[in-house]
């Protein structure tokens, strides 16, 4: 039985005052518990202090955002830049898609990040702004930190350096091309 049955197997009386008598404590209680609300859940821990310094860019994870393993060794850029792309999809779980993309698309910013010799991010320049949504460049930008670092990079010849496409769809969700 639960609280939306609307069929009474209980028998009917006349009188409303002998139906709740025979209900009893039994019948309240389910009723309560129908009508009990559900508990709030509990706030997030504020961050732990820090000595007076901010995390840099690339430490700082966004709301949605997963910590991920490190990064496997690259042989070569195309390797390095599938990796970034699985990365990035691994580490922002809930705004990205792997399907086929929509047609049209929302919005498609152009990225090409500068890596340092370890693989971290050095900087993130934008290529291409999306003449609508604007605000997935910065959705775009903060992947890229999220997914960071993308592998050691000090044996690929220089510059280190790769550009991603990012495909947007009406949910704000995104898929690297180099998936596609």
């Amino acid at each position: 039985m639960h609280c939306t049955d609307s069929t009474d197997t209980a028998p009917r009386s006349t009188t409303r005052g002998s139906w709740w008598t025979r209900l009893g404590l039994t019948g309240l209680g389910f009723i309560a518990a129908c009508t009990a609300p559900t508990p709030a859940p509990e706030p997030a821990a504020p961050p732990a202090a820090t000595s007076g310094r901010t995390a840099p860019p690339s430490a700082t994870l966004t709301p949605g955002a997963v910590k991920l393993p490190p990064p496997g060794p690259v042989r070569n850029w195309n390797d390095l830049r599938r990796q970034a792309a699985q990365r990035m999809v691994a580490a922002n779980p809930k705004i990205t898609y792997t399907s086929t993309p929509p047609d049209p698309l929302l919005a498609i910013p152009v990225l090409e990040v500068e890596l340092n010799a370890d693989g971290s991010v050095r900087k993130i320049e934008v290529m291409r702004h999306p003449r609508q949504a604007k605000d997935t460049t910065q959705i775009a930008i903060d992947a890229v930190r999220n997914a960071a670092p993308f592998g050691d990079v000090s044996r690929l010849p220089k510059p280190w350096r790769f550009t991603e496409t990012f495909l947007f769809d009406d949910d704000r969700r995104f898929k690297p091309r180099t998936l596609d």
